[in-house]
């Protein structure tokens, strides 16, 4: 059972499902009641869409076109092959994990294939379009001005990758052409909600996965014993909104020796941007200034290892172990400059 607002993309078959009717048998099919306005109402609480057809996609995406449809779906994967494959397809090229998606098919066998290959995958009847909207599983807890404008933030990936695909020259002389803006500010009272879905949302690039609600976050927000910082980025193509946070324990009126990053987190979209490190050197640059310690909470999963090798290679080392937590130290003797393809701006 997938939980309330754990969906992050939903995979539409078309013959029967978008459209009444089989495209290849008959050129005129109609949108079907309903798919127009699910659509729109899930793109705009920030839930994306894609497509796993069977059929000929120049036709399928001319008549896509048509429609006014086509710009709704990203890595659209329309072939003759099995589903589950296009799923999976979808899910490498967004960067989500399998258990944020769900498929959306009006034959019982396509929903069984898709069902049995990735049982992580919520799979839906084209009969209960009507009812999409109305799911938990598609109804965020909030929707944020982040979440409004993520399906043309991935569209602007799209585009940078494919820029990234055409240059000729090194990684890092690519990643200068962006002009990016990485920005570390504390947080605002309007940053929670983003916050909050940053938590529930972010799995990879994810220290501990604690997960805070608003109110938790606000109270940290104006707490003396705290800092919570939000991070975000902007390049020439466009904003990526706020993609990361960090919450750290400043300790107690009685002992401030140390400070414990009880969590950091990033994005999975600026994974492949050489910007992952710049939040965590900021706050050993600041712990260092502060003339305390610094320790940090790392807490396995399934999928965030890489935040582990970034913690060891900013030079935390492992003091001790409680339970599944991980505690963390770093001396502060080595802290890497920042990238010097990307501009820092940084609020205290």
């Amino acid at each position: 059972m997938a939980k309330p607002g754990s969906i992050k993309c939903v995979v539409w078959d078309l013959d029967h499902t978008v459209w009444d009717g089989i495209l290849l048998e008959d050129g005129d099919v109609r949108v079907r009641p309903g798919v127009r306005e699910a659509i729109e109402t899930l793109d705009g609480r920030g839930i994306l869409h894609s497509i796993a057809s069977r059929n000929d996609r120049a036709t399928a995406l001319a008549k896509l076109r048509e429609v006014g449809l086509e710009e709704y779906f990203l890595y659209p994967q329309i072939h003759w092959n099995p589903k589950s494959g296009s799923v999976e397809q979808i899910a490498k090229d967004l960067n989500l994990a399998l258990d944020a998606f769900a498929f959306i098919d009006d034959q019982a066998h396509e929903r069984d294939e898709v069902a049995f290959s990735l049982p992580q995958v919520l799979c839906l009847d084209a009969a209960d379009v009507g009812h999409l909207a109305e799911m938990p599983e598609l109804t965020p807890r909030f929707v944020t001005e982040d979440s409004r404008q993520r399906r043309r933030m991935y569209q602007a990936d799209i585009e940078r990758n494919q820029a990234e695909e055409e240059y000729v020259g090194a990684k890092d002389e690519f990643l200068a052409t962006l002009g990016m803006r990485f920005s570390i500010l504390p947080a605002r009272e309007e940053d929670l909600k983003r916050a909050e879905e940053l938590t529930v949302r972010t799995h990879q690039l994810n220290t501990t996965g604690y997960t805070y609600n608003y109110d938790e976050l606000d109270a940290f927000r104006r707490s003396p014993d705290h800092l919570l910082l939000v991070a975000s980025l902007v390049d020439r193509y466009g904003t990526y909104g706020k993609i990361g946070l960090a919450l750290l324990e400043l300790g107690t009126e009685a002992d401030r020796s140390f400070w414990t990053v009880k969590l950091l987190l990033m994005s999975c979209r600026v994974m492949s941007k050489g910007v992952g490190t710049i939040l965590v050197h900021h706050i050993l640059d600041r712990a260092r200034r502060a003339g305390v310690r610094l320790r940090a909470e790392f807490v396995s999963n399934d999928r965030n290892r890489m935040m582990l090798v970034t913690y060891k290679f900013a030079g935390f080392k492992q003091i001790e172990r409680r339970g599944e937590v991980a505690v963390l130290e770093n001396d502060l003797s080595s802290i890497q400059p920042f990238p010097p393809y990307v501009e820092v701006e940084i609020e205290e």
